[in-house]
């Protein structure tokens, strides 16, 4: 698969997921980015959560693997690189099929009152996500700094991944119920901006043959 075509599926991915999040939104009356979830865009009971899920999340999570999979073969060979790539595919593109597969109860039933299968596994995925992107995105950077010409990427992924970590601290204390929605769009943007950096740096590759 050619530099372009990995770098179009990585793009596209993060479109779609950022569109779905921003119109989902949109539709919903009286919604506050601030306080509310994403998945409350496309619970259960919302008017176009359906359409959300099967045109925007699940297409994204699906492109998402994909570039996680395969993206990590257009890097310098390391264990670390691989095991970090291999988790964004697993937690965060798989996750993302999966959620959208298994949505949140209405307002994503944020007390657990008699939640819905639906609603457990979706909170199962969401804690598995936030707790091992963050992780997966330092292992990138550690296995990156062997190798010279992407020393400043490896920088990037471990800056990603602990501002990413801090976040999910601030989102899992519940210190302010108020700003949940603010903390984790934040972690979404620094997951997708670390998939988009990743992209434009498989684009840019200069094929080896042309190096000789």
């Amino acid at each position: 698969m050619s530099n372009k075509i990995i770098f179009f599926i990585g793009v596209l991915g993060v479109s779609l997921f950022v569109a779905s999040a921003i119109i989902g939104g949109l539709l919903i009356e009286n919604y506050s980015a601030t306080s509310q979830y994403i998945s409350e865009t496309y619970a259960i009971d919302t008017e176009y959560g359906t359409n959300l899920r099967i045109y925007g999340i699940i297409p994204s999570g699906i492109l998402l693997t994909i570039f996680a999979f395969v993206g990590n073969k257009m890097f310098p060979a390391s264990k670390l690189t691989k095991i970090g790539f291999y988790g964004l595919g697993i937690f965060y593109g798989i996750a993302t099929v999966m959620v959208g597969v298994f949505p949140c109860d209405s307002g994503c039933n944020k007390e657990f009152i008699d939640p819905s299968i639906s609603q457990i596994i979706h909170n199962i995925i969401g804690f598995l996500t936030y707790i091992f992107v963050p992780l997966s995105i330092i292992l990138i950077g550690l296995g990156l700094k062997k190798s010279p010409f992407y020393n400043r990427l490896s920088n990037q992924a471990i800056i990603y991944g602990i501002t990413s970590m801090l976040f999910v601290y601030l989102l899992f204390s519940n210190s302010d119920p108020a700003y949940n929605g603010i903390y984790q769009r934040i972690i979404e943007s620094v997951f997708v901006i670390w998939i988009l950096t990743c992209a434009f740096s498989i684009k840019n590759k200069i094929p080896a043959s042309k190096n000789l």
